[in-house]
């Protein structure tokens, strides 16, 4: 989710935890502990199980075939949500160009009336036709898009880093728009890790390559090494990117946002740029949320295609396009949830409650998989003994442990903060969401787990091996 990580999510903390203030970056950074964690998890079990479905079969084998579901469908609520929240956020972006550009009529057309929400949607749908063409069709838009991405981003590193708060304070002085003195945010540990739990959701992303995995030439060497080198390169460039941006704007002007605006690394860089250069910078924030797209859904209709194919979701999901192999009715109902998420975005007026139900989703299901790789050994030792990362016992339950620590850590405070904010309907609360959700696709998946019990009575050796490639 490189798009919404950099351009987004930094800065917008700043709004929903109020307090973070200058520690933004040292929580950015911690917030990448627990994602690291993962996927160090991630890397060792996808070498012992290189499936498509990697995070169901992880936990299915590794805790038990209803674990494995939670933790798998827990993602795919979140991404598929946070689809949708990221399609309408990128309405906001493509006006921005627009109005850079010198066309005002159409920048506002974008974001007025149903417009908006209409593009969202376009996006999602667009993409999921993509999707169903296969994943080759998938990397030849993915590698391009990507170089532009990264391209346009080291122009705001290289922007950030070249300006600081005194040319901010310079650049805005004829607008008459002064700066306020210099607030003190003193260290708060509950206002850090909550924070902290916001920005992980900036490290999600890397899973998505182990949920492919059995389309990958030789899965069991390459998911590990794609998994960590993504993680490595991606994370790198967030925080640079972050710290550009906070070391050209005080984060007391971030804080500033107001609570129905979404502050934007080029919005925030505005001073420091012509029209040109904005429209530039913010389009390159357009492309690399649009990135963002594709590779979700990729990942998140594996994960269907991988319960049904095990027999703990209706069969209806594991159904493939007879040439492309491609999972055509994981991707339709993975595009259906993403509306759900585009719908809630528009009632909602916010991009923040998607994030929010995404991070509750996915500290729950990096939670199962830090355990899964705790237990695998003892419940399966022979799909342990076939892990070529992590092959060492010692450190797999040193890995899994701390990974366990650090994101109930991280999932304690997270609900917490959620539990505490007013809402004035149940909708408004994510993690109710989440829960609502969360509790439908459970019921369903324990009702085909019966039906597959009454079929073919004990389970236990279907759940000790592999589904074939």
């Amino acid at each position: 989710m490189v798009g919404a990580s950099i351009h987004i999510i930094p800065f917008l903390v700043q709004v929903t935890v109020p307090g973070i203030g200058p520690w933004v970056l040292p929580a950015f950074a911690f917030a990448a502990l627990p994602a690291f964690l993962a996927a160090l998890a991630y890397a060792a079990l996808a070498s012992a199980m290189p499936r498509a479905g990697g995070s169901y079969l992880f936990a299915s084998r590794g805790l038990h075939p209803s674990l494995g579901f939670v933790a798998s469908f827990s993602q795919w609520v979140g991404l598929s949500i946070v689809i949708g929240a990221v399609a309408y956020v990128i309405p906001v972006f493509l006006s921005g160009v627009a109005e850079g550009l010198g066309s005002t009529g159409l920048a506002g057309m974008m974001l007025d009336g149903p417009v908006r929400p209409l593009i969202a949607l376009a996006l999602v749908w667009g993409f999921v036709a993509l999707n169903l063409r296969g994943l080759a069709a998938y990397e030849r838009t993915l590698i391009p898009l990507m170089l532009v991405m990264f391209a346009l981003g080291a122009i705001v590193i290289v922007v950030g880093a070249g300006h600081d708060h005194a040319d901010f304070a310079a650049a805005m002085a004829p607008s008459g728009a002064g700066l306020s003195a210099s607030r003190v945010a003193p260290f708060d540990k509950d206002t850090f890790i909550a924070a902290a739990a916001v920005l992980f959701s900036s490290f999600i992303g890397f899973d998505a390559i182990a949920q492919a995995g059995g389309e990958a030439r030789d899965p069991a060497r390459a998911l590990p090494r794609a998994i960590l080198l993504t993680f490595a390169v991606v994370s790198g460039f967030y925080l640079s990117f972050a710290a550009a941006v906070y070391h050209a704007v005080p984060w007391e002007v971030v804080a500033a946002t107001p609570a129905n605006e979404t502050p934007t690394a080029s919005a925030l860089l505005a001073p420091f740029l012509s029209p040109l250069g904005r429209a530039a910078i913010t389009a390159g924030a357009a492309v690399a949320l649009i990135n963002d797209l594709p590779g979700m859904l990729l990942s998140v209709s594996r994960l269907m295609f991988a319960w049904a194919r095990d027999g703990v979701f209706p069969a209806w999901a594991a159904d493939v396009h007879p040439e492309r192999r491609t999972p055509r009715m994981a991707l339709l109902a993975s595009g259906a949830m993403a509306t759900v998420g585009v719908v809630l975005s528009h009632s909602a007026g916010s991009f923040s409650k998607g994030v929010d139900i995404m991070v509750v989703a996915m500290l729950v299901n990096f939670l199962l998989i830090c355990l899964a790789l705790v237990k695998l050994p003892t419940r399966h030792p022979a799909l342990a003994a076939r892990m070529t990362f992590l092959a060492e016992p010692r450190a797999r339950q040193i890995v899994g442990i701390a990974g366990v620590s650090v994101l109930s850590l991280f999932l304690a405070v997270h609900v917490r903060r959620e539990l505490s904010a007013e809402v004035t309907v149940w909708y408004e609360r994510p993690l109710a969401v989440w829960g609502a959700v969360m509790a439908i696709g459970t019921l369903v998946h324990l009702v085909e787990l019966w039906k597959l019990r009454a079929r073919e009575g004990d389970l236990t050796a279907r759940f000790a091996t592999l589904p074939e490639e």
